[in-house]
């Protein structure tokens, strides 16, 4: 296995790092402070192509790889999980979820604007009184001829305010449970939906969070994604995706966990020394870079098997699981090294422990992963090939 990235790969890293080092770093900590999401910065990486960075270029979006939709990931989290998140839920759970299930017109309709930036995708699966547990939703789709009346609500849906398009899941057969759930593209503007933001988050205070409702909303019949029942299946393949950015994103965490630790440790001196020559402070940032190692590596894997169009499932939930463990823990050996400094915002790292807690959360929390890989190690899961695969990358395979 080739470990080395790609020009071009090289480039885009340079490209992400340079777009966060000049459009977030000046600002975020007082966009953090106001609990401020800027909708501007979405305009501005559509315009570096980073919105559709691994959809097809006949779909819009630039036609990397997805290794290439974790390096900007994982450089964007550098920054802030906000604008991480932001490009998760657009790209990852949205638009790769559309690539795959959706019918060619749906892709024209939806897939194309948001590839191109034009438009932005959002995902709703979670309800006030359902996370783990998808089967517990009460979100219902009756139909009604050409429509379906879609009534519910939905929670922590990450732009919220900003998405124009949405993926959300309901019931079309509560007796059916899970095997009853459907899948539908909704839009903003349609009469009956709105939506509120969530004020007074631990973290990831910069973005857009909030609930989603619907009142009677009318679904065209041609925006069911899939078949009916099938939502299932395709809201956990697009956690596939969604995982697979969240890891990116946590591996780019550890790495502004450990640039600011190096930095200060190398500046802070006590008892005649810089703190860095101190051994339990050596220990802690020797953890960080072991952290960022493996879940480099456990991230990338991930991606190679979605450039094969392989399925990930077990892959990408084990990088996720510890990506976002080890980003936990360094940001709160981040704070420990900045000591008193480390709890207040003149320094960066206690915004990174704030941040750190939702990834271990969203998506999988750290119990269900380990439950999952539980499974997986003692023969009780095993994952088959879907009926409709995340299509196989069509460039020159690339190997990280």
């Amino acid at each position: 296995m080739d470990f080395n990235f790609s020009e071009e790969q090289n480039m885009l890293r340079s490209t992400v790092r340079s777009f966060v080092d000049n459009e977030i770093m000046p600002y975020i900590a007082e966009w953090d402070r106001k609990g401020q999401f800027d909708p501007a910065i979405m305009q501005r990486l559509a315009d570096l192509g980073l919105m559709g960075v691994c959809i097809p270029e006949r779909y819009g979006g630039s036609g990397m790889d997805y290794n290439s939709l974790a390096i900007v990931c994982e450089e964007l989290e550098r920054g802030d999980t906000a604008f991480r998140t932001a490009v998760s839920v657009h790209t990852g759970l949205n638009s790769m979820t559309l690539l795959q299930w959706g019918t060619e017109e749906q892709k024209q309709k939806y897939l194309v604007p948001q590839a191109k930036g034009e438009k932005v995708g959002a995902y709703g699966l979670t309800e006030p009184g359902a996370g783990s547990d998808v089967a517990s939703l009460q979100s219902t789709a009756v139909k009604d001829g050409d429509y379906y009346i879609l009534n519910g609500s939905k929670a922590w849906i990450s732009l919220c305010d900003t998405a124009d398009h949405f993926l959300v899941f309901a019931y079309t057969d509560k007796a059916k449970r899970h095997k009853g759930i459907s899948a539908f593209i909704v839009e903003r503007g349609w009469e009956g939906f709105d939506s509120k933001a969530t004020k007074g988050k631990l973290g990831i205070r910069s973005g857009n969070t909030g609930e989603i409702f619907f009142d009677h909303v009318k679904v065209p019949k041609e925006n069911l994604l899939g078949e009916e029942g099938e939502g299932f299946k395709i809201a956990m393949a697009a956690l596939d995706n969604g995982r697979f950015t969240v890891a990116a994103g946590a591996v780019g965490q550890i790495r502004a966990c450990l640039e600011a630790s190096v930095q200060y440790a190398n500046e802070r001196e006590t008892f005649g020394k810089p703190i860095g020559q101190h051994q339990l402070v050596q220990q802690m940032i020797a953890k960080m870079k072991a952290g960022l190692e493996m879940s480099s590596l456990l991230v990338y894997r991930a991606g190679e098997l979605k450039n094969r169009g392989k399925r990930n499932t077990e892959e990408t939930s084990m990088a996720k699981w510890q990506a976002c463990d080890f980003a936990n823990k360094a940001a709160d050996d981040a704070v420990q090294i900045h000591g008193a400094y480390g709890y207040s915002d003149e320094y960066p790292v206690e915004r990174y422990l704030r941040n750190s807690k939702a990834p271990v959360i969203y998506e999988g929390t750290r119990e269900v992963h380990t439950l999952m890989q539980a499974d997986y190690a003692l023969g009780y899961r095993e994952d088959k090939p879907l009926n409709k695969m995340l299509p196989a990358w069509e460039g020159n395979q690339v190997q990280v």
